[in-house]
Parts: structure tokens; sequence; C-alpha cells
């Protein structure tokens, strides 16, 4: 055995214009939830408990779209409870109606262009006095494996802005957008349609069986070669002990840390 990994994230897609406050916000809070799992594993607390526990901490801060900062229906809801309706989210909302779409990845459709290709402007969206990305976070996960090599993977998500009630995206698909078994643990995020399409969680463990390829590489290969033309990103541990991520989009939100002493957070 390798000892514990853990990797946590809150989606792939970012806007490359996206105001340092809410970068620094971003790293801050995926430091504070690899903590809590670090602190968790230091007490033989089991992999399947430390990513709930995780999740559940990513999911109480709306900054992320899941839990709390879900994306609403169209009809304005998630489920019945206010906790989840957040005054960011509702702005969101007004903007993917007045576009008539749905947005992916909280996407703000632009004069011009089509609502599945949204570009960049530099005259950015405010609410409340701060910008609106073109590509904000989305999903959360976080995968482990305890000292035991036992691995396990978490993935939340509060799925398309202006969905309709009753899509489901690749989140609470097993294999799709969450896996975990004998080799690895992986959780997605990115476009559920193409990570759908993919089974792309189970193909990194399919490889690391089949083609005896390593967890980075195994990785590498399924983002390179699995996704047509989707973006999306994965993290992924092994039960060795390694710790790894890859994505296609221009940043993935992350962080991972092993027993060894490594720890990174990252976007970029």
């Amino acid at each position: 055995m390798g000892g514990w990994a853990i990797a946590v994230h809150g989606g792939a897609g970012v806007d490359p214009n996206l105001p340092l406050q809410r970068q620094e916000e971003a790293k801050r809070l995926l430091t504070r939830c690899l903590n809590l799992g670090i602190s968790a594993l230091r007490s033989n607390l089991p992999a399947i408990d430390v990513v709930e526990l995780v999740v559940r901490e990513l999911e109480s801060d709306p900054l992320f779209n899941s839990g709390r900062g879900s994306a609403l229906t169209e009809k304005g809801t998630m489920v019945e409870n206010d906790y989840f309706i957040t005054e960011e989210n509702v702005g969101m909302l007004k903007l993917a109606k007045e576009a008539n779409s749905i947005l992916f990845d909280y996407r703000i459709p632009l004069p011009g262009t089509c609502a599945a290709g949204a570009a960049a402007t530099n005259t950015p969206i405010r609410m409340n006095g701060l910008p609106i990305s073109v590509y904000a976070p989305e999903t959360v996960g976080c995968t482990v494996v305890d000292r035991q090599g036992r691995c396990a993977a978490a993935t939340s998500t509060g799925g398309l802005m202006n969905k309709k009630i009753g899509r489901i995206g690749d989140s609470p698909l097993i294999g799709s957008g969450t896996y975990a078994g004998k080799l690895c643990g992986v959780s997605c995020t990115g476009e559920g349609e193409a990570i759908i399409r993919a089974t792309l969680a189970r193909d990194v463990a399919a490889v690391m069986e089949y083609k005896g390829l390593g967890l980075q590489a195994a990785v590498d290969f399924v983002i390179k070669e699995r996704l047509d033309d989707g973006k999306a990103g994965l993290i992924a541990v092994s039960s060795k002990g390694e710790v790894a991520c890859g994505f296609n989009a221009n940043g993935m939100f992350r962080g991972c840390a092993t027993e060894d002493g490594f720890m990174e957070v990252g976007i970029w």
C-alpha cells in the first residue's frame, strides 16, 4: 500500500478573465476541504466516509454549482427548500431565460452567438457590481484512497442553469461521472452528455486493467481519446496511493494531497 491520497474538484471550464478575488475564494475553499479530508484520513476514517464528508462541505458553500450553489430549473426551483436558492443563481436564471437557453457551466449566451457556443467578451456581464464569468465553477467531487487501499469517489452537481425538470446528467451515473473499484476512484466534471457517451470514469479503471497503464497515463488517455468534442475533466486516486487529474477545458478547480506530504491546489 502506498498510503492515503485525496483529490477534490470544483468544476472544469473557467473564464480566463475570472477575477482574482473569485480565484482566491475558490482556492481557499478547496484548501479547506482538502484539510478536512486530510484530518479525517489521519484519524483512519474509511475512504467512503471521507468523500461524503468532503463533498458535504463543498455543497455547503454556494461558490460552486452543487448543494447550496446549484443551478436552478426552468421554474426557478431545486427542491422545496429556499436554502438552495441564492441571489446570484436567480440572476443567472434570469439571464438564461432572456436568452431562451439552457446554460452549461453557467455559460452566458452573448448577443450574436448561439447558445451552445457562447464566446468571451471584452465587456463583462455584471451582477452586484462584479463581473459574471462566461465559464463559472460547476460540479464538485472528491476521490480518496485510505491506508487500507480502499478507493472511493463522490460527485455532486446542480446541473444546467434553466434545465428541464427531471434532467439527469453524468454525476449520479456510476461509471460515467463517478466510479470507484479495486484499482482507482474517479470523479468527473464538464459536459455531462460527453462524459456519459464515454463512460469516462469507468474507462480510467478499464485502461489501467486492460492496457496496464498507470493512473496518470490512464487519465491522460481517456481525456485525449474518449471525449469527442466535449469539454471535461476528472480527478482520480489509485489503490497504490497515487493521485492524478486531467482536463481538456481551459482550467479546472482542483486540489490534491498524499500522505507523504505533497499538497497542491490549482485552477489553470
